[in-house]
């Protein structure tokens, strides 16, 4: 039978995007099923996924997750495994994702200036409401307290995360480094930016003195690294951070929203071979426990969490006269005010 010029083109376009974006396997067994599968938009729905560990440590842990959610939604969905924040929020901005798994701080934009909102929020078995950023040093050696790096940070050589990551340099800047009057950026004698594998790497096989990270991937890279982690330990962390969300296009039909949602809200719940299945899969997944359903809401801790950091910055900024610093300020309220407003709107 002819196939008409649309139809035509639309099989074109979803030819070049499965080139284009590399599919996942599909799900050995039967999906948690949704009954009838939401509107299709045209294309492979993508998933955009935070560099965690290695670029392709963060593909192989999501694919499992993402084959059942292909399968659930009778759709094809892709994934984009970054190998940056930096790199994830340019394909965010360009519209070249449509789903992803974000931290706070990256949420916090995609939601507020990228038509994007959360359906849902990781869980850990912990049954707390959010990690702690930590720094890391060497169990052992010289530069290996706290009290040696009070004493003298300009000889410590320092592995952090990217500027957008929350417990890799936001938090720690915030709450440790600050109130103590260590510059960051300028005062250590060399510096490391990289994944939280990568920069606890770097201190356990002494490339560097002193890391940033997070409990729940220590939690991980001592399941992957039990031998470079015995060489580590914390010496200082954090008050609690949200855990990450994900979030979807705002432009999606609310039916698809919705099959998302309660996909994410469903998997590894239940007693069911499908289930444990499920909850195997959400182990080798950062040892997650579940999914929450949430909304945009979720996101008011990571937006004070923003604004205490900016209004942090412009106190501590040099300007050219307290009108500057005040006007700095008083658009750090505005912002804020705004970001709150839209969160909470129904």
């Amino acid at each position: 039978m002819p196939v008409s010029g649309s139809r035509r083109d639309w099989l074109l376009s979803t030819v070049l995007l499965a080139l284009a974006w590399p599919r996942l396997a599909p799900a050995q067994d039967a999906s948690s099923g949704l009954g009838e599968a939401p509107p299709a938009i045209g294309r492979a729905l993508r998933f955009g996924v935070l560099p965690i560990g290695g670029t392709l440590d963060s593909r192989n842990d999501w694919a499992p997750l993402l084959a059942d959610l292909e399968r659930s939604l009778k759709h094809p969905v892709t994934m984009l495994s970054a190998n940056s924040y930096e790199a994830l929020a340019g394909a965010i901005a360009r519209d070249e994702v449509d789903m992803a798994f974000l931290s706070g701080r990256m949420a916090l934009e995609a939601v507020t200036r990228r038509g994007m909102r959360v359906v849902a929020q990781v869980t850990r078995h912990d049954g707390l409401p959010g990690y702690r950023a930590i720094l890391l040093a060497r169990a052992q050696g010289p530069r290996s307290t706290l009290d040696e790096l009070m004493a003298d940070p300009d000889s410590w050589r320092l592995a952090r995360g990217e500027k957008q990551s929350l417990s890799g340099f936001i938090v720690p800047q915030l709450e440790f480094f600050a109130p103590h009057q260590i510059a960051m950026e300028t005062r250590f004698a060399s510096e490391i930016v990289g994944t939280h594998q990568r920069i606890a790497l770097a201190v356990a096989n002494g490339e560097a003195d002193l890391a940033t990270s997070n409990t729940a991937d220590f939690e991980r890279f001592t399941l992957q690294f039990p031998v470079e982690a015995a060489r580590l330990h914390v010496l200082w962390a954090s008050e609690l951070i949200p855990h990450g969300q994900i979030v979807v296009r705002s432009s999606f039909d609310a039916r698809l929203r919705m099959a998302v949602q309660d996909f994410l809200a469903g998997y590894g719940r239940g007693e069911s071979e499908l289930a444990d299945r499920q909850r195997r899969v959400l182990k080798a997944l950062h040892d997650l426990a579940g999914f929450l359903a949430a909304d945009n809401r979720s996101l008011l801790g990571a937006a004070r969490i923003a604004y205490r950091h900016a209004r942090q910055q412009a106190l501590e900024a040099q300007w050219i006269n307290e009108a500057a610093r005040q006007a700095r300020l008083d658009r750090i309220e505005a912002e804020y005010a705004a970001q709150v407003k839209l969160l909470t709107a129904e």
